[in-house]
């Protein structure tokens, strides 16, 4: 078979992928084929005893103890995540490339150190292929970026300088502009827990590697949705910063210098604690002396000194949620109840309004430019970038007077929500933070993650917002609510696609969301919920 161009250079990553993982030692025994609808219990069935042991049972935090006390090597600990990642891929498709050779090197010459060199001594991190990394190359899932070279980043220098090994990195979907992961390089990466399912997008390979265990560590970035869904979709933490708070130097996308709609990058991890450090570490580093970008903030975390007011989004007035999702709202919600907190319900304020606005800002120029790497190499374009580009009437070419009108639009409905906020303390006191869905059910089936403003609206508003697992579906308890009438088009879509078989295992995972630059009050909101939930 003759391969187009396209394919042709699209066939090259892969081999350059496989080459990687092919360096894996010792091999693992044949695989099964075909692999099982969860993923979770190989690890335990295909690495030794010490390698699942280490991958398996401890957070960044508690690996890092391990190390400084030498109860563990940053080699041992290094091929450990090395073999896990290598399993990942064959489960769930979300590796771009394993560092095996220079991962082991950098552990070996760590570990040969008289003294940690910095906080994140010998452990492995995980990082998406778009934001590059020195020395490498990256593509950002476009095919006609294939071989171009990474963009300095100076987020992953202050990762690598406080100690960090780099090992492996991940997927990524066409354009970055999805909530689910699918290219046309390397295919659709699936969920760990049911692979029938989304493993979400765009830090979708992180999102699946993290929820496989292959990773105790990943560095996402998010726009619309981008570590938040990942994180939720396969039952993991993940943190979206407000923007300006963490540099995007080195990260490779399209729309350039656009600041219509900020991204920013953001960690997906195995514990809350992990993203305070992950914070502290980047910011400690005072990243806005080498970004003037930036927002001169350091971390300094929040103690709350009264029981948390905390507001309940039921819905967003669009589109109700899965029962999964609702019965996880209720969990949370009774646990806040009886630790004495003080829980009400959010009143939604015009999400219709706010995804209009929200999704011209992404396209002020229609697409162009997103979609120019697609035509230049001549890769299909496929069904969900069509959805968020061409399906989407109200996204079309601006002029600069179109453009400056959109942005006002974008500032009015930020005060105006603002105001909203402020009305809270009507009866009482202002509500803390909210407690929301992070997309309208658990991780969706394939190609039908079609509805983003369950986290896209937060972009829109700059707020920092906080994802945490909550439960899984449960077939039993989550029955679909008969005679339910939906409220629109997009409501019976949500509606008509649920069916508890389809998501047996998928985990159900909420956010919390605190007001812009309260950053550390949602961290210290999510650690007061937890406790409350009887976690630690």
């Amino acid at each position: 078979m003759v391969l187009a161009r396209w394919e042709e250079r699209a066939k090259s990553a892969r081999d350059f992928r496989d080459e990687t993982l092919s360096k894996v030692d010792p091999p693992f025994n044949p695989l099964p084929d075909p692999l099982p609808v969860s993923s979770q219990e190989l690890p335990k069935k295909y690495l030794s005893p010490r390698e699942y042991e280490l991958t398996q049972n401890y957070d960044a935090i508690e690996l890092l103890e391990m190390l400084l006390v030498k109860k563990v090597t940053s080699e041992e600990l290094t091929r450990a995540f090395l073999r896990r990642a290598a399993l990942a891929q064959y489960a769930v498709n979300c590796v771009t490339e394993l560092m095996w050779d220079e991962a082991i090197e950098r552990a070996k010459y760590l570990d040969s150190l008289p003294e940690p060199i910095g906080p994140l001594h010998g452990l492995p991190i995980s990082v998406k292929e778009h934001h590059g990394l020195k020395g490498k190359t990256c593509h950002a899932s476009y095919v006609a970026w294939i071989g171009e070279d990474s963009l300095p980043s100076s987020l992953n220098d202050y990762l690598y300088n406080a100690g960090c090994v780099y090992y492996v990195r991940t997927t990524g979907p066409q354009t970055l502009m999805a909530l689910e992961c699918n290219n046309n390089i390397y295919g659709r990466t699936v969920n760990p827990w049911n692979r029938n399912l989304t493993c979400g997008g765009s830090s979708g390979g992180e999102g699946a590697l993290v929820g496989f265990r292959g990773s105790v560590w990943g560095l996402g970035g998010d726009i619309g949705g981008s570590v938040r869904a990942p994180a939720s979709d396969n039952g993991v933490y993940g943190f979206k910063p407000t923007s300006r708070r963490l540099s995007l130097q080195g990260m490779k996308a399209a729309n350039k210098g656009r600041e219509s709609v900020m991204a920013t990058y953001g960690p997906l991890t195995q514990s809350r604690e992990t993203i305070n450090l992950f914070m502290k570490v980047i910011l400690d580093n005072e990243p806005w002396r080498h970004d003037p970008w930036l927002t001169v903030k350091p971390w300094t975390p929040v103690t709350l000194t009264k029981p948390l007011k905390l507001a309940i989004e039921w819905s967003d007035g669009v589109v109700k949620p899965h029962p999964p999702t609702v019965r996880g709202m209720k969990i949370v919600a009774d646990a806040c109840k009886a630790a004495g907190m003080e829980v009400v319900d959010w009143e939604p304020y015009q999400h219709e309004r706010a995804w209009d606005i929200v999704s011209r800002l992404y396209f002020p120029d229609g697409g162009e430019d997103t979609l120019a790497p697609i035509k230049d190499s001549g890769e299909p374009v496929l069904p969900l970038t069509k959805f968020i580009i061409d399906e989407q009437p109200q996204v079309k070419k601006l002029d600069i007077h179109q453009y400056w009108e959109l942005c006002s639009e974008r500032d009015a409905y930020r005060e105006e929500h603002a105001e909203h906020w402020n009305k809270t303390a009507e009866s009482g006191r202002e509500v803390d933070v909210i407690l929301a869905p992070v997309t309208p059910g658990a991780a969706p089936l394939h190609d039908t993650a079609r509805y983003w403003p369950y986290t896209s609206h937060w972009n829109l508003l700059d707020y920092p917002a906080v994802v945490f697992p909550v439960t899984h579906v449960d077939v039993e308890k989550d029955k679909k609510e008969e005679g339910y009438t939906p409220m629109n088009e997009q409501d019976k879509y949500n509606y008509d696609l649920y069916e508890p078989e389809k998501w047996v295992g998928a985990p159900v995972s909420l956010c919390i969301v605190g007001r812009r630059q309260m950053d550390e009050k949602v961290m210290a909101a999510l650690e007061a919920v937890e406790k409350a939930m009887g976690r630690k």
